[in-house]
């Protein structure tokens, strides 16, 4: 069963408390999503350590319950 938008939004925010999370199911079949997550936690870091940051919420999920996931990240 694939992963809800309010599953993937809960484990960022688990991850990351103080973001602001903007999601988008790209296909329409809550398979495909883009996220764009807003924190003051990726000050300093460069974009791939943000994005680690990110899918690092997901763990043995990312490619198997949660097939894809495009990320971008915003320091905020």
């Amino acid at each position: 069963m694939p992963m809800t938008a309010n599953e993937i939004t809960t484990r960022i925010q688990s991850a990351l408390p103080d973001a602001t999370i903007e999601l988008k199911d790209l296909a329409g079949d809550n398979d495909h999503w883009e996220v764009t997550v807003t924190s003051a936690s990726f000050k300093g870091l460069s974009r791939v350590a943000q994005h680690k940051l990110v899918y690092g919420a997901f763990g043995a999920h990312m490619g198997t319950t949660l097939h894809a996931l495009a990320v971008k990240t915003v320091v905020g």
